[in-house]
Formats: C-alpha cells, structure tokens, sequence
C-alpha cells in the first residue's frame, strides 16, 4: 500500500465511506488540470465541486471529465489572471 491508499482508507473510515468508491486516479487528475490550466488554489475547491456533484447523483469519471474539458477552455492571461470582461 501507498501513504495516498493508507490516507484514503482511512479518511474513509472516519467518514464511513467505502474506499473502493473513491476514484483517486480521476480526482487527481482534475487537480492536476486545474491547478495547471487555470489556477492552484482551484484544485482543492474543484475537487469538492466534483464531490458535490457526485454526491447529488452524477457519475464520477464523466463529471471529471466536464470540469477538466472546462479548465482546458479557461482564458488565462501570461501573469496568472482570467482577462477582464
């Protein structure tokens, strides 16, 4: 087991999740494609997005899947910031 593995179980455990349903691959790739494409701090906050909405019924990989074709569109300037209006 990896420290990512032995942190998921048990972080699950104290929520009472079941680790087998946590799609760690998919999470840390939206991360990575928004900490990357439009700005870090978005990761975290992107990847409870993903959980909210998973948490309300949408598949995991497909809602991945929006969020990260949505940062690969997200207007970034040369120093770091969205371009007004």
């Amino acid at each position: 087991m990896t420290v990512m593995d032995d942190w998921v179980t048990a972080a699950c455990a104290e929520l009472g999740l079941d680790p087998a349903e946590v799609p760690v691959p998919t999470v840390l790739d939206l991360a990575k494609d928004v900490a990357h494409q439009v700005l870090r701090p978005g990761a975290p906050v992107s990847a409870y997005l993903l959980g909210v909405a998973v948490g309300r019924g949408a598949a995991p990989a497909a809602a991945a899947a929006r969020l990260s074709a949505l940062a690969g569109t997200w207007p970034v300037e040369l120093d770091g910031t969205a371009p007004a209006g």
